[in-house]
């Protein structure tokens, strides 16, 4: 059978791999059984397949169903690699495209979707299939049953008429929509920020919404003793919220905003473009900094994340680190915030040079670390 050897090829690369974390997973195998009747009717071109973790659903339902001209829409950039470098090895290349979410469904009968985090992302999936898909379309969304909710069915009824569960299988359950019920879209959404003096956009999968977190208050709240001049580096920047604070605050101070989220690069276009500053801010879509030349930045501010789904990893903060040492001049400055439990000063200064504490809470710790 084809199916366990295709899936045995997967890897994460170049995402964190680790003895718990799979290329593949039971939700990808439901979908796939689920959507097996649709994709035996759908033409060339009428499969689409929304933020598959590696490859397993495309390539999935390439080789065990016989799809064609499969497009693709992936949030994080680290998917779209690992889905490619599936593909060659699996010899499946040139059998999908990658496109935006917003033209990813066009005309299309079947939609496979591996269920986001948050509501206001699966909002925005729906209301963007419902929009271009074929009025015949069915929109599979698979998940760990422990993160489904009752919310998502009425979220899924906002844009779809037709909306059913299917049984659970190895923890994992299929939403099913059909009857599309296209309306214009409600994102990004924005929000007005009064003791920032920013308007803050966001797309449903960006982190935190139209809200500013936590540790990126606290990155906000140190910005008077940052670097003024030169090249600065919003690293992982989310919505964009201190790559306009900086841009906004420091005339002289060139700003790059990178992220390998979709959702995050749109959403911080959007702020800059509302708060006046777009001619300010360069935003760029990469992982890890890579499009950025080694040591043009003179100050990189970094919010890190430490899961990886429901797992603490640290790998994710260890590259994003190095990847701040890479583009920093010497002497240049990585302003970091993290939960203070996590104790990343020894591995700042390893990884970057001598760090020094700014400011720490109970819940969160401020660093400055300078290039060594």
């Amino acid at each position: 059978m084809p199916g366990p050897e295709l899936f045995d090829l997967l890897r994460r690369y170049p995402d964190v791999e680790a003895p718990d974390l799979v290329a593949v997973d039971a939700t990808d195998r439901l979908l796939l059984d689920e959507a097996a009747a649709a994709l035996a009717l759908a033409g060339p071109g009428e499969v689409a397949v929304v933020d598959d973790s590696y490859g397993a659903l495309t390539l999935g339902a390439v080789e065990l169903h016989g799809a064609r001209d499969v497009r693709v829409s992936q949030d994080l950039l680290v998917g779209e690699l690992a889905l490619a470098a599936n593909a060659e090895r699996a010899g499946l290349s040139g059998t999908y495209r990658s496109l935006p979410l917003v033209e990813v469904a066009a005309g299309a009968r079947v939609v496979l979707v591996q269920a986001p985090k948050g509501l206001d992302a699966l909002r925005e999936i729906a209301e963007s299939v419902a929009a271009v898909a074929a009025p015949d379309v069915t929109l599979l969304v698979g998940g760990r049953v422990k993160h489904m909710t009752h919310a998502m069915n009425d979220v899924l009824r906002d844009s779809f008429a037709d909306v059913s569960a299917t049984l659970a299988r190895q923890k994992s359950r299929v939403l099913v929509a059909r009857r599309p019920q296209p309306k214009p879209s409600s994102f990004p959404r924005q929000q007005w920020h009064a003791e920032l003096g920013l308007t803050v956009c966001a797309h449903g999968a960006a982190f935190a919404g139209t809200k500013v977190d936590i540790g990126t208050r606290a990155l906000l709240a140190a910005l008077d003793r940052m670097p003024t001049t030169g090249t600065a580096l919003d690293l992982g920047c989310g919505t964009g919220v201190l790559a306009a604070a900086l841009a906004g605050s420091r005339p002289d101070l060139q700003v790059v905003a990178s992220d390998q989220s979709a959702a995050a690069v749109a959403s911080a276009r959007a702020t800059a473009e509302v708060n006046g500053l777009a001619d300010r801010i360069r935003v760029v879509r990469d992982d890890a900094a890579a499009s950025l030349a080694d040591g043009s930045a003179d100050l990189v501010v970094l919010n890190p994340p430490f899961h990886v789904g429901a797992a603490v990893v640290t790998t994710v903060a260890d590259r994003l680190f190095a990847a701040a040492a890479r583009v920093l001049r010497p002497g240049g400055e990585l302003w970091t915030v993290y939960n203070s439990a996590l104790r990343y000063r020894p591995v700042l200064a390893r990884l970057v040079g001598p760090t020094r504490l700014a400011a720490q809470t109970p819940k969160f710790t401020v660093t400055a670390s300078t290039r060594s």
